[in-house]
């Protein structure tokens, strides 16, 4: 049983480190992807990357921090385990409100989308890698539930399922750029983007808040 629980506490912390990895160098070619269109959905996705960036190198660190503390007590383990969930959920919502923003921006600019095909390419090689850590997650939490890795589970469903919204308005604005359509395929698609990053951020902070307050109650 401890040798069960010690390969799925290993096998945890070297996905996390992998879609850490993984997901470095995401902003950076997103980034520059971007200052090749003027896609909102583009833009939106360059910075729904870095800020989740941020929430998984805090999930990692937090959850290496506690296989590394085996002693510590549970207050204190509960209160790291929603740190991590804090980021994790934080990240979602505080991208999706910037990105409603700038989509409700971008309604009234006057200007055509220019090259999306690198931006198209990372988001469908995003929308693979996502998918297969949605399941992986899935899968370790399956095994043995932890808080940190069930938030992960989370926020890489949420991650393909944006994916998904942003390789659709991409393929748009790559098919028929000039369309007048094609403009509001691009809003429409940050518009998902936003509420459904906001909608899972709020579900993480309250699920965790939840169990956070019932831990501490008992």
């Amino acid at each position: 049983m401890t040798q069960s629980v010690e390969q799925q506490t290993s096998k945890g912390q070297k996905t996390l480190l992998t879609a850490l990895l993984l997901s470095a160098p995401g902003p950076l070619v997103t980034g520059i992807s971007v200052f090749l269109s003027l896609s909102t959905t583009q833009f939106a996705d360059f910075l729904r990357r870095t800020t989740e960036l941020v929430a998984l190198f805090a999930s990692w660190w937090i959850y290496r921090k506690l296989q590394r503390n085996k002693d510590m007590e549970q207050a204190q383990v509960s209160r790291l385990e929603h740190l991590a969930n804090l980021y994790v959920g934080g990240s979602m919502g505080v991208s999706g409100v910037i990105l409603f923003i700038v989509a409700l921006i971008q309604i009234s600019a006057d200007r055509a989308a220019g090259n999306v095909t690198m931006g198209l390419i990372i988001a469908i090689l995003g929308l693979i890698t996502n998918t297969w850590f949605w399941f992986r997650y899935r899968s370790l939490t399956r095994e043995k539930y932890d808080a940190i890795l069930s938030a992960q589970q989370s926020l890489y469903r949420a991650k393909a399922s944006v994916d998904f919204c942003v390789v659709t308005a991409l393929m748009a604005v790559a098919i028929a750029p000039t369309h007048p359509v094609t403009k509001a395929i691009d809003i429409i698609g940050s518009v998902i983007v936003a509420c459904y990053l906001l909608w899972n951020g709020i579900k993480t902070i309250r699920g965790s808040k939840t169990r956070f307050d019932s831990l501490n109650a008992n």
